[in-house]
């Protein structure tokens, strides 16, 4: 392995590719993103084209590499959004548009899949009585069987965009069992019993490789140098590897599109809500995704006509010490720890005197309040609670967000100096791949590094107390007006 070598690492994120060139001591070279669109066509349905993660991969490639040499990339990394799926034929081409993780059509199919399944048999497949979403695959399999058997008949592969990108650039199908959570068990391997209650869907699901596994070679964008190109794993992951994630007692706070949250662990003990992976390399990983957290705030700047980036900026106009504004951010469900399709958002305790800065104060206490009872279920299932988290992503950006999630959660929160964290778990998986370290537990603390602490301020913790308190009873009780439609935008 050259000294001077580079990794590429891919986060192909809810919202945008993103790359980063990094050096082999995890200095970042260059960065490059590209924002591509998501259309919701109907209500409940989320939906994206997968020809823009492939052009995203090329393109960022070309745009790494302006000016530099090719031969001393050694190898690219990819993560991506989970439970988002494309149906394509034998010659990889989606046969309609991929299904995002906070699509909801489903919902109806994954409850009728969830009542088949016994409380032991998902002790059983996964340590815990995991529910099945409407984001899960073999729910949307069974949507899309329903809907387009003509399109199923087709369908050679469901994939996530990952899995597709590298069908696409090295012509091999592959997943891997993190990223296939859902319907993969403690073994590593595909869940049988459960994929057998769905017709056709075990041919359809691609073999398994482990994350630092080679899937196969791809050429360097417009370079006619081919490189390794490894399996890779679900962003959450690639999250907790970027953050610097590698031992039981760590923890880490992303925040993007969707807040995940995960803490680390070497016992195995479940709570309700709560991903309990399954154990790699005596690691015990408890995570789970919330369904909004950044996109709370584009929708509120969209719906306000301002940008997103001055959202905060606004808040910080409002009194953080004044009689707070409760804003439920599930704009879609929610995800962890509720599982539940139909709720709803809603913003409560308005008054005369609401304007901009106090909407825009609750909009960001709102995502902080989501993660906080992802948080307190997750150290239900780890088993502790730790003093900090390392923290990142794109929503890590804001100071103002930043502290308030800290005074929030009531726990540090250290941040690192670069934000697309995804990308550099992917680079730090990639580097594994190819032999320059020889496990993830060396690879992760050489590569990553903390620039800011943000330590909760226990001035505020009666606010966010009662905040919390509020906002559970909230839930509960806005239950009843939650409605989900679903449509067809195929047809």
């Amino acid at each position: 392995m050259r000294d001077d070598a580079y990794v590429i690492g891919f986060d192909i994120g809810s919202t945008a590719v993103k790359a980063g060139l990094f050096t082999l001591g995890g200095a970042v070279v260059d960065h490059w993103s590209r924002n591509y669109p998501t259309e919701r066509p109907g209500p409940g349905i989320v939906e994206q084209d997968p020809q823009h993660w492939l052009d995203g991969v090329r393109d960022a490639i070309d745009g790494l590499l302006v000016g530099r040499d090719p031969d001393r990339v050694v190898a690219v990394g990819l993560c991506s959004q989970v439970n988002t799926d494309v149906f394509v034929d034998a010659a990889g081409n989606p046969l309609a548009p991929a299904i995002v993780w906070q699509d909801v059509r489903a919902a109806r199919e994954a409850e009728a899949l969830d009542r088949t399944i016994s409380a032991e048999d998902k002790k059983a497949w996964w340590g815990a009585e995991m529910p099945i979403g409407a984001s899960h695959a073999l729910a949307k399999m069974m949507w899309f069987q329903k809907h387009h058997p003509d399109l199923w008949e087709k369908t050679r592969y469901v994939l996530s965009p990952k899995d597709y990108c590298l069908l696409r650039l090295t012509g091999t199908a592959v997943a891997d069992p993190i990223a296939s959570f859902g319907h993969v068990g403690l073994d590593l391997t595909y869940i049988d019993p459960l994929i057998g209650r769905v017709e056709g869907a075990a041919e359809r699901l691609p073999p398994l490789g482990f994350f630092t596994d080679i899937a196969g070679e791809m050429q360097l964008g417009s370079q006619a140098r081919r490189v390794p190109v490894i399996v890779g794993t679900m962003d959450a992951w690639g999250n907790l590897f970027g953050c610097g994630v590698f031992r039981a007692g760590q923890g880490m706070y992303v925040s993007g599109t969707s807040e995940i949250l995960a803490l680390a662990g070497s016992r195995r003990i479940g709570a309700p809500g709560v991903v309990t992976f399954a154990t790699v390399d005596d690691l015990v990983v408890n995570a789970g995704p919330t369904q909004s957290g950044a996109d709370s705030l584009r929708w509120w700047s969209r719906t306000v006509g301002m940008e997103p980036g001055d959202v905060a900026e606004l808040a910080a106009k409002a009194d953080r010490d004044g009689r707070p504004i409760l804003f439920l951010p599930h704009l879609e469900g929610e995800r962890a720890p509720l599982w539940d399709a139909d709720i709803r958002g809603s913003f409560i305790g308005l008054d005369s005197r609401t304007g901009g800065p106090e909407f825009a104060l609750a909009v960001l206490e709102g995502v902080a309040l989501s993660a906080r009872q992802l948080f307190n279920a997750l150290t239900e299932a780890a088993g502790y609670r730790p003093d900090w988290l390392l923290y990142g992503g794109g929503g890590a950006r804001s100071d103002l967000w930043s502290q308030i999630r800290a005074d929030c959660l009531g726990v540090a929160l250290h941040r690192f100096s670069y934000n697309d964290v995804g990308c550099l778990g992917a680079g730090i998986m990639a580097a594994v791949g190819v032999g320059a370290f020889p496990t993830i537990a060396e690879a992760v603390p050489a590569m990553t590094s903390v620039q800011t602490i943000f330590e909760p301020d226990p001035k505020r913790a009666r606010r966010y107390d009662r905040m919390f308190e509020a906002y559970t009873k909230a839930i509960d009780a806005l239950k009843p007006i939650g409605i989900i439609e679903t449509g067809d935008p195929l047809r």
